[in-house]
């Protein structure tokens, strides 16, 4: 047990009970994470983005049925019931 606390003074790191956690292993976790979100994020922006289009080319006027409007004899009030 000795030798297990000076190996943890002479090196930074976590020290639990059962196992050692060097810096290092520290730092690599967290900089793959950190890696990883900001791909993750660029994805998505990229993604709802290119979902943004679609919905704005399926809302679009020259894709949409033509619409038969009654003629203007409607208007006129000849229209009889």
């Amino acid at each position: 047990m000795s030798s297990l606390g000076n190996h943890s003074q002479s090196q930074p790191g976590l020290n639990f009970t059962p196992c050692y956690i060097p810096i290092n292993c520290l730092l690599h976790i967290g900089t793959v994470s950190l890696l990883m979100l900001l791909i993750a994020e660029k994805t998505t922006v990229q993604g709802l983005a290119a979902l943004g289009e679609a919905g704005e080319e399926l809302f679009r006027g020259d894709r949409l049925p033509i619409l038969n409007f009654p003629s203007d004899a409607y208007d006129e009030g000849s229209y009889q019931e």
